[in-house]
């Protein structure tokens, strides 16, 4: 009899994909189950940023009051149309509950060790793996238009040096066109993080699909999971669209649906989709060198190796797919705002996804309180790619009952019961 433990994890994303590698690493029996094909979800068209950058929540003191304003309007870098939804109405209350000095930098504590980890587990990964996803150490630039956003943004650079040792270099005036020559004349000034780095999300998704069969993984695309059959305190049976199975463990790595399984979970999951949106085309003449985040619109711009990105915005509009020609623009015209080049008309692809987006900020990840034999990894919000290896490690260590690598305890579903 063999003494091989098995494991099942749902959902082909990257925080999937880095379970399931992690899982195969310490000896588990992996199969990966995706209901379309591995990385076809919010992985696929995010900006690729692997970005300890990205410490600071989005909940913060004086938030709300700041925001409100302009939540309810459409071309609002964050939209919100009015609808009957109380899910999300209570997700935006709890939400506001944790705009507190003390509560963000909890939050930004437990997203710091996720993505310092993560960094150092990529380059591994990579290495070690051969894994060619385009990566690049350019770090990153925060672009400003004002000149009153520009200098208040060194409170959060200082926050972050004295917190986390993370650097930002400001590059005022045209200083930051010579450090990026793409960019217009006229900004106000920029913020680069020389640590930060960017890759090619579906090519990195590529990587991580053959090295799991490397390893002796199995990946099954097109296995939508209909429910999880749940008999005392263990799931004993996955029903999916091509059949039954079990295992000895169910790794949950559903994005923004886990929330959906709360009932099995035994606790209920505060999770949103946020859609976010991207453009994807060939090279602009005058390429960026830098990917960037022109601030005040919430844009971000991503150069490739054979391409161009650009993405962000924020709608939360449920479990909608839906694209919206009106969000779409908000990137192009952003583009145009801050770009000598203008975007080509035709585009190779245009994309929207959803965003687990945690209520504190802080992704869910840990032993579901009713099923001792699931484990939760979901709701790491905008920063999915960037803390999916230290999010898959966490869970193999979690399985396979070794020390965490990193504390665990900031992630775990304890905290909704």
């Amino acid at each position: 009899m063999s003494d091989v433990r098995s494991a099942i994890v749902i959902g082909g994303g990257l925080v999937g994909c880095a379970s399931a590698y992690y899982l195969c690493r310490e000896g588990w029996k992996v199969t990966l189950l995706e209901r379309q094909r591995v990385g076809s979800g919010a992985s696929h068209g995010n900006c690729g940023y692997v970005c300890p950058s990205h410490a600071m929540p989005l909940s913060g003191p004086g938030v709300v009051a700041h925001t409100l304003p302009s939540l309810f309007k459409r071309d609002a870098p964050l939209s919100i149309p009015a609808r009957f939804d109380p899910g999300l109405w209570k997700w935006l209350l709890q939400f506001a509950q944790q705009c507190s000095s003390d509560r963000m930098i909890v939050a930004a504590t437990g997203r710091n060790a996720l993505l310092t980890s993560s960094m150092s587990l990529y380059r591994e990964i990579v290495r070690e793996e051969s894994i060619d996803c385009e990566w690049s150490d350019q770090g990153l630039l925060l672009v400003y238009k004002s000149g009153k956003a520009f200098e208040r943004y060194v409170e959060t650079a200082e926050l972050l040096k004295r917190e986390f040792e993370i650097d930002a270099v400001a590059y005022p005036g045209e200083a930051v066109k010579e450090l990026e020559p793409a960019l217009k004349s006229g900004m106000a000034g920029g913020w680069h993080f020389p640590a930060d780095a960017h890759v090619r999300p579906d090519k990195l998704l590529a990587g991580f699909k053959r090295v799991i069969e490397k390893r002796g993984g199995e990946i099954r695309e097109g296995a939508e999971v209909l429910a999880l059959r749940r008999e005392g305190n263990l799931v004993a049976a996955v029903e999916t669209s091509r059949g039954s199975l079990a295992a000895d463990l169910i790794v949950l790595a559903t994005g923004a649906e886990a929330p959906k399984f709360s009932r099995v979970i035994g606790c209920r999951l505060p999770i949103q989709p946020g859609k976010g949106y991207s453009l994807t085309m060939q090279r602009l003449e005058n390429q960026p060198r830098i990917p960037m985040i022109f601030e005040e619109h919430h844009v971000a711009v991503t150069p490739m190796e054979l391409g161009f990105r650009v993405g962000s915005t924020m709608e939360f509009t449920g479990y909608d797919r839906s694209i919206n020609p009106k969000r779409v623009a908000l990137l192009r015209k952003s583009a145009a705002e801050h770009l000598e080049d203008p975007l080509p008309v035709t585009v190779d692809e245009e994309w929207a996804g959803w965003r687990p987006m945690s209520v504190d900020g802080l992704p869910c990840i840990g032993r579901a309180p009713a099923a001792r034999n699931l484990i939760v990894a979901a709701g790491n919000g905008m920063i999915g790619l960037a803390t999916a290896p230290a999010t898959g490690k966490l869970v193999a260590e979690i399985a396979s009952e070794h020390t965490p690598h990193i504390d665990a305890t900031p992630y775990s579903l304890s905290r909704f019961v």
